[in-house]
């Protein structure tokens, strides 16, 4: 198995909305203000306003992830992008997220996302989160 380096994204989020108690755990909302992406074969911005992650915390402290976004290309193309993932918030902040990035689309330029699995490391700092993206070969 083999890394490819795809690109770095970084997202502006929100202050989170707390939902504490639910039947699965805590709940954080984050909503994105802006975000991007930046590689050699991806590049853009989050597009919309349906950009967020609607993390959920255990009682151990493991939170799950689960992103939803749409990216418009430089080019002007679309890519929907989901990722869930975990982090271990039972130390408080400052520990990596780690994600498994799913890409569709239906431009013909950009349908090898449709075939990729996606990895990424990811640091919260504020409210600015930056990943990098590898895919797997």
């Amino acid at each position: 198995m083999e890394l490819v380096p795809l690109g770095t994204m970084t997202a502006r989020l929100r202050k989170p909305y707390l939902l504490p108690k639910t039947p699965v755990g805590d709940r954080l909302i984050y909503e994105v203000e802006s975000g991007t992406f930046e590689g050699d074969r991806l590049r853009g911005a989050m597009h919309g306003t349906s950009t967020a992650d609607w993390l959920t915390i255990g009682p151990d402290g493991t939170a799950t992830l689960d992103v939803r976004s749409v990216l418009l290309t430089d080019d002007g193309a679309y890519v929907f992008l989901h990722y869930s993932g975990r982090v271990d918030v039972s130390n408080g902040s400052g520990a990596p997220l780690y994600a498994a990035p799913l890409f569709e689309t239906g431009d013909d330029r950009y349908r090898w996302l449709n075939r990729v699995q996606a990895v990424a490391k990811g640091v919260l700092d504020g409210l600015v989160l930056t990943y990098e993206v590898c895919y797997l070969r």
